[in-house]
């Protein structure tokens, strides 16, 4: 069974960009590019919001790329499949199959459905030195308690702190 991973970079108050989806405030630098690179190393697949899509503008290089939308019917981008059926359903399909783990990107809003239907076996996230007070939040509100093991937690130079947790189901 393969390993779905649900993460990114959020403000300490757990917003992920801006309500006008700018993420300027976010902090790049050598230290978590390298933490990114081993990342996806373990990783062959990316699923992602329209949202995130239409925000990144094209798809990630090396790995199998799904976009979940209801209303996108297809990508310019050759590299992308758009999806319309129920993500849920869609996520443990994939995560049945062979293949390394399965990275969600972006909003919350795709990971709140995957959470819900005990999809998700870890988070990470890059906390960032920052109060945003409004934006796009990481986690919204979702219909149970989800359990969580420490993993991991890492203090970065440029004042983040990465954490992994394990769901607990």
């Amino acid at each position: 069974m393969r390993k779905v991973t649900f993460g990114g970079a959020n403000s300490l108050d757990n917003f992920i960009a801006r309500k006008n989806d700018e993420v300027g405030w976010l902090i790049w630098d050598s230290e978590v590019s390298e933490i990114t690179r081993q990342y996806w190393k373990t990783i062959d697949t990316v699923v992602m919001g329209r949202r995130t899509y239409e925000i990144a503008a094209s798809g990630y290089p090396g790995v199998k790329n799904y976009v979940f939308s209801r209303t996108l019917k297809k990508s310019a981008d050759k590299s992308i499949e758009v999806v319309s059926e129920d993500a849920a359903t869609f996520v443990s399909k994939l995560k049945s199959n062979d293949g390394k783990g399965i990275c969600v990107i972006g909003g919350g809003m795709l990971a709140k459905s995957l959470f819900e239907a005990n999809l998700i076996d870890e988070i990470g996230v890059n906390i960032h030195p920052v109060l945003l007070s409004s934006g796009i939040p990481l986690f919204y509100e979702m219909t149970k308690q989800i359990n969580l093991k420490l993993i991991d937690c890492k203090p970065l130079r440029n004042g983040c702190v990465v954490l992994r947790y394990e769901v607990q189901h």
